[in-house]
């Protein structure tokens, strides 16, 4: 009888290991057809922008895609899998207009055509973890678009980097798009009162042989922009009605009131204005970095809009720019209090947000250095028609900021900063949004017209920072641009100090300031869709706790500050360590328990069967 139980029991078990493992058997073959999966990063990063999906539903023609990849190493082959599935995405997004085929270029006939299409042929490594070794496999990995008569291509993707990889193949697509589509965007930069220009190469340090400008950087990379430039002759000529946009930089001397009138009317037909500058003026290849204090007739036009521009230097000793270097007493931690370091810090929100990072400017970016920057006051009665929510502050400083006032102000970096006077907070970017009162009311109209209120929506934005788009250490630090010959002799001179700063401030900023720019872009011409996928570029943010109290800058000291940080970062090793112990032993733990607990349950259901 006991035998027979047994052989009744040992029956039953098969039955169920060959049910469980039918049923994983199934599961398996309907993952096939039912694929599902759920991307909980912060910035969507394995998932599909929506903006990139309606950028390819609203093109005119189909686009075709040949992927050109090379497999046979552990990474590439793990590339290609992501490439294929983000390619399936844009395909399920696109409602049929957009096809692609993964091309492994084996053969000759395949290799000459992903020549002829412009794709590189280089050779990829793979180091081995456990051996001494190294694999290499040589061929393609890059992209071939098709769109109606229009052909591109992304020559090389980077199998040891996918972080971006949505970002820069959907810029191409628009790239692309807009060519086939006869799309132009033209951005208005104002010139004639001396301004710093975009086009200045002013983001490194120029002793590392290379000059790039900011300028150029978007009009490689986003060609689909076209920066026009607009000198307004003292308010003889008025702005072109084609741009969408104009851009205001720092002007190095004061805009007639002429010619704020022509910029006012450019906007009351409902176009985007885009303010960045302060009352802090340094001149260029300055090592002194002796300051001036002016709003260069500017404070005119954004008083009138309801912003006023305060003539004064905001100097931020709660969270400045720091950067580690040798200096002439050793190596030491030097802090900027005038160049302000604001973060996207979730321990401040409403009225003390720092950085509002829904904001399309600044869309999901962490960190953004505002150099030289002036206090902004708001005055909503002066826009009644504009909602809070339209009228906004969207950076601020950290509760502990100064302002210092004067007609000059020294701004040295290894200046003795010592905090005197009243602690506060400070809006620094403003913008506003909607039927926008002229700024100018009443008074001599001199032959500029332009109605009480913008005929269409728009929109205006003020980045109080005077060298946002530059970097400050390389503009005061590097030598005069003299050209030809001559400016290669001196391309390795300048302020050393300066230079060594301006080199730590381009690996910590001048990314985020690009960013910043082709988001700006976007908001001017109100084509804000793709902000999430430039979002996708920049490492994933850290993780939030929600335990740890925002620092009281008001009453803390910088060692007290120092010990703020130092608590996140060892609550943020905690966290680390338990995510990652959950995992590793969590799991299994559970998967045991859970074996364990059947097994117990199997053995009492045979002693109560025995028993009876």
């Amino acid at each position: 009888m006991a035998m027979e139980r047994k052989k009744k029991a040992s029956a039953e078990s098969g039955v169920l290991l060959l049910v469980v493992a039918a049923i994983l058997i199934a599961v398996n073959a309907l993952s096939f057809f039912m694929y599902f999966r759920k991307d909980t990063t912060k910035t969507e990063r394995y998932t599909l922008s929506e903006g990139s999906g309606r950028l390819l539903r609203g093109m005119k023609n189909d686009m075709k895609v040949e992927a050109y990849v090379t497999k046979g190493l552990p990474k590439l082959d793990a590339f290609v899998r992501d490439l294929r599935d983000l390619l399936q995405q844009y395909k399920d997004a696109s409602k049929g207009k957009f096809d692609f085929a993964i091309i492994e270029a084996k053969d000759e006939e395949q290799k000459k055509k992903a020549r002829e299409a412009g794709l590189q042929e280089i050779q990829f490594g793979e180091g081995s973890d456990t051996e001494d070794k190294a694999e290499f496999a040589k061929g393609f990995m890059g992209l071939v678009l098709n769109y109606g008569a229009e052909r591109d291509t992304i020559k090389v993707l980077s199998p040891d980097n996918n972080v971006g990889l949505e970002f820069w193949i959907t810029n191409k697509i628009r790239e692309i798009r807009d060519k086939g589509d006869n799309i132009k965007h033209k951005i208005g930069l104002l010139t004639g009162n001396d301004e710093i220009k975009l086009s200045a190469p002013d983001l490194i340090p120029n002793n590392q042989g290379q000059k790039p400008t900011l300028q150029g950087v978007i009009s490689q990379y986003f060609p689909f922009y076209q920066f026009v430039d607009v000198d307004l002759k003292n308010g003889d000529a008025e702005v072109d009605d084609s741009l969408d946009g104009l851009i205001i930089t720092q002007p190095g001397k004061d805009i007639s009131e002429k010619e704020l009138r022509r910029i006012d009317a450019f906007v009351m037909k409902g176009k985007s204005l885009a303010v960045v500058a302060s009352a802090v003026n340094v001149k260029a290849s300055d090592a002194t970095m002796n300051g001036t204090l002016s709003t260069r007739g500017l404070e005119k036009l954004l008083e009138g809009y309801g912003i006023e521009l305060r003539k004064d230097v905001l100097l931020e000793f709660g969270r400045p720019f720091r950067v580690s270097m040798f200096t002439p007493s050793g190596p030491q931690t030097l802090r900027f209090p005038p160049v302000l370091d604001v973060h996207d810090d979730f321990r401040f929100t409403g009225d003390e947000q720092l950085l509002d990072t829904s904001f399309a400017a600044f869309f999901r970016i962490p960190e953004i250095g505002f150099p030289f920057s002036s206090s902004l006051v708001l005055h909503r009665d002066k826009q009644p028609n504009v909602p809070p929510e339209k009228f906004k502050v969207v950076a601020r400083t950290t509760p502990k900021t100064l302002r210092e006032t004067g007609d000059t102000v020294d701004l040295r970096p290894l200046r003795q900063w010592r905090p005197k006077g009243e602690f506060n907070q400070f809006p620094i970017a403003v913008t506003m949004e909607g039927k926008l009162k002229s700024a100018f009311q009443s008074g001599d109209k001199m032959g500029v017209e332009a109605p009480a209120e913008s005929v269409n929506p728009a929109r205006i934005l003020v980045i109080s920072s005077s060298q946002f788009f530059a970097n400050p250490f390389a503009r005061a630090g590097n030598a005069p641009d003299m050209g030809g010959q001559m400016g290669m002799m001196m391309g390795g001179m300048g302020d050393e100090l300066l230079q060594q700063i301006a080199g730590a401030y381009a690996q910590q900023i001048i990314t985020n300031v690009i960013l910043v720019t082709k988001n700006m872009l976007d908001w001017i011409t109100g084509d804000v869709d793709l902000l999430a996928a430039s979002a996708k570029i920049l490492q994933e943010p850290g993780l939030a706790y929600g335990d740890v109290s925002k620092p009281n800058f008001d009453d803390m000291t910088e060692d007290q500050l120092k010990k703020v940080d130092d608590n996140m970062k060892k609550e943020r090793k905690k966290t680390q360590y338990w995510v990652e112990g959950s995992l590793i032993l969590g799991l299994p733990a559970l998967f045991a328990l859970f074996g364990v607990l059947l097994w117990r349950r199997r053995i009492s259901a045979r002693e109560n069967l025995m028993l009876a």
